[in-house]
């Protein structure tokens, strides 16, 4: 490992090594270095920390040659400390002005205003109920804070967590605490004591030991990550997700950034550019390698082959890793595909896994994609093994190759399909060491580790972190190595996209394609929306209840059907497939293409009660999780009971009359093509598509949505009660 790498999430500039700073109002000479403190005595609990901070010249003792080890330390003088230990910029004038505004007993006046400044603007301090208190005592909880965050160590996890009392320590002190424990800088795990001052001497001890831990975190290996998911096209914040990258690999200038898959769909920007304008940003990012997503085989069905897709992976300027998807059979994508692992991957092409060297080691990258695109998207011919079975194989391939670091780039979701997940892989492979997933939008404040395999016995740690969605953040990690490749600790961060300051030469390259999707986002149908039209994603979820939107969009699909077949009597839409909301106010064209952009297509199909009720136990079988299945409807009230076993949640099915869909009658139905040929699982309507009792109308969705929504005018449509979970 380098000797000058800067590990800025796990250890900061050693402390040891640091330039001094004074623990006394009044320091004396360094001679105390060698002739000690007449108050410190060899075998007194502080003295190897007091003694060898003093020999650095970190901390000195007072006049008449005393350290005063058991007088309390004040929050200013540790501020000084802290201000010429990490050798924080010299704030401006301004600068102190800006920062001290917060406290009401600090002014730019004030011996310690400068070091106060730069300490609160690093973040640092911060204070409390709008005071510094300066000469205040400082408590043992609150060194443990500013200890850990200036050592930018706040978000460090060890795998192998110390058992420590944190109830009587204060929430926003708790995690930095823990931090102090697992690095064996405090043994005090019945009672930290948090909110007792701290002495000259213990600050001392603290201080020394977690200088000493950071030292050795600064030995062992680091790899440095970035990561997204689910960007679904929003190429609209794709110059500040530029900045982002550029920042990160400014300080960890071999950081690997990796995709896990579903860049197709969602915006204006895949409707007209089809993948091309998001790889301008992904090409000016540098990314080192993507995994394939579902939506990367949604135009399957549309264009009844996957030549986009290979247009997306000619130009990429790095390869495309997925171990379970095999597309031999594939006329157009097979030729891409490079079989087995490769230390020198070539840029657009496909392989099972390749060889990255990071900072003079090898890391093995494989990527994993959810079997369920069979059923949620278009693949045709292409085709997906097993996820589980994949993986074993390429752990066993890597460590063939003497490779004890693997990520695995996922596509199969963190925890939301029981059968099919991040968590499940984690436990079931031994050897990945970091999972960086997507396909459940799942937003995580901190990665998960998974330390048990399924049987509940101990394994080797395995990371996991999703990024959430819609190129919200950029994920970032640093993961700790032993000397025999086993992770022992991690940081991660969120960065979020728009808070960064946009690449002035990624504006350029996008400016003709923002251009051309301005001129149609701005244009109105004419139509206006009385109030907000939501599309959330939370625990009351358009993957799982009744939203306003999903009856505006099948009330616009019924209405088109029955202008086509009279006896229409009931629409159908699937959750998944409305990817944004409606604002307030003029409806644009652009808010309709992005509520519906996958391009899908009106189709009838005729269905027994009986079929309708097994697609409603279908729909509702997971609630209250979220389901890209999940049906929302038009010309039908659903009834169910979510406390009851799947497969037996229906109470009651009722045309909107009032009148019961009884089993034996048949009925027409309006949904989208997607759906109706069996996307999301949905057999029951397979069935019907392979009988020939499905009809493709040919007409686009968001072109009916558009056309309801200028036929309404004053678009108030709400929810209606159309479904009901009597459990709730």
């Amino acid at each position: 490992m380098k000797d000058n790498k800067n590990l800025k999430k796990l250890t900061g500039t050693s402390l040891v090594a640091a330039a001094a700073a004074s623990l006394a109002v009044v320091p004396v000479a360094s001679a105390a270095a060698t002739d000690g403190y007449s108050d410190v005595a060899k075998g007194d609990s502080h003295y190897e920390a007091i003694m060898a901070l003093t020999e650095k010249e970190i901390v000195q003792g007072f006049q008449d040659g005393t350290f005063g080890q058991w007088k309390d330390i004040s929050r200013q003088q540790v501020a000084a400390i802290l201000y010429k230990a990490f050798q924080l910029d010299e704030p401006t004038q301004e600068e102190v002005e800006n920062a001290l505004e917060f406290y009401g007993d600090v002014d730019s006046s004030h011996l310690y205003a400068k070091q106060i400044a730069a300490v609160t603007k690093a973040g640092i301090f911060k204070g409390a109920d709008g005071s510094f208190q300066p000469k205040e005592s400082i408590t043992r909880q609150q060194v443990a804070s500013v200890l850990v965050l200036a050592q930018d160590l706040a978000n460090y996890q060890s795998i192998d967590k110390e058992k420590i009392n944190l109830k009587n320590v204060d929430d926003s002190h708790k995690k930095r605490v823990q931090v102090l424990a697992d690095l064996g800088v405090t043994n005090q795990s019945n009672d930290f004591r948090p909110a007792e001052n701290i002495s000259r001497g213990a600050f001392s001890t603290i201080f020394y030991k977690l200088s000493k831990q950071v030292e050795e975190l600064e030995k062992m290996y680091q790899l440095d990550l970035m990561h997204t998911s689910d960007t679904h096209a929003h190429v609209d914040n794709g110059a500040k997700r530029v900045t982002a990258a550029k920042n990160f690999r400014a300080e960890y200038p071999e950081a690997l950034l990796l995709d896990s898959g579903d860049v197709f769909s969602g915006t204006l920007y895949f409707n007209n550019f089809i993948g091309q304008a998001d790889l301008k940003v992904m090409n000016m990012m540098g990314y080192d390698a993507m995994t394939f997503g579902n939506h990367e085989f949604d135009l399957g069905q549309k264009d009844g082959n996957h030549q986009k897709l290979a247009d997306f992976i000619q130009g990429a300027e790095f390869p495309i890793v997925s171990s379970n998807v095999d597309v031999s059979k594939d006329e157009i994508l097979s030729p891409l595909y490079k079989s087995g692992i490769t230390s020198t991957p070539a840029d657009s092409a496909i392989y099972d896994g390749i060889i990255k060297t990071v900072d003079g080691e090898r890391v093995g990258i494989f990527g994993l994609t959810t079997e369920e695109t069979e059923n949620i998207a278009s693949p045709l011919d292409v085709t997906f093994a097993n996820y589980v079975e994949s993986a074993q194989k390429m752990v066993r391939q890597f460590e063939a190759k003497g490779i004890d670091k693997i990520v695995a780039v996922t596509h199969i979701g963190y925890n939301d399909n029981p059968d099919m997940n991040d968590v499940n892989l984690a436990k079931a492979v031994d050897g990945i060491d970091v999972i960086l997933g997507g396909h459940s939008h799942t937003k995580m404040s901190a990665p998960a580790v998974v330390t048990v395999d399924a049987r509940g016995q101990k394994k080797s740690p395995t990371i996991i972190d999703h990024t959430f969605q819609y190129s919200t953040y950029l994920g970032t990690m640093n993961v700790k190595f032993d000397e025999y490749g086993k992770i022992i600790g991690h940081a991660a961060e969120l960065v979020e996209i728009d808070n960064q300051e946009p690449d002035k030469e990624a504006l350029e390259v996008l400016k003709p394609y923002k251009e051309e999707i301005d001129a149609i986002m701005e244009k109105e149908t004419g139509a206006t929306a009385v109030h907000e039209f939501p599309n959330p994603r939370e625990n009351v979820s358009v993957r799982n209840s009744e939203t306003a939107l999903g009856n505006l969009i099948t009330d616009g699909m019924l209405k088109k059907a029955k202008s086509v077949d009279d006896s229409t009597v009931l629409a159908l839409q699937n959750g998944g497939g409305i990817r944004t909301n409606i604002n307030e106010g003029p409806i644009t064209y652009g808010e309709i293409m992005e509520v519906l952009p996958f391009g899908n297509t009106l189709a009838l199909m005729t269905l027994t009660g009986a079929e309708l009720e097994q697609a409603m136990e279908h729909s509702v079988a997971n609630m209250p999780k979220e389901f890209g299945g999940f049906l929302h409807m038009s010309g039908m009230k659903l009834t169910y009971d979510s406390s009851k076993e799947a497969g037996d949640r229906v109470v009651s099915m009722e045309l909107a009359d009032g009148t019961p869909i009884k089993a034996d009658q048949t009925y027409t139905v309006a949904t989208n093509a997607f759906t109706a040929m069996g996307g999301d699982g949905y057999e029951v309507f397979e069935k019907a598509y392979k009988d020939g009792r499905v009809q493709d109308l040919g007409l686009s969705d968001w072109e009916n949505l558009k056309e309801h929504v200028v036929d309404l005018g004053e678009v108030d449509t709400d929810i209606e009660g159309r479904i009901t979970d009597i459990n709730k």
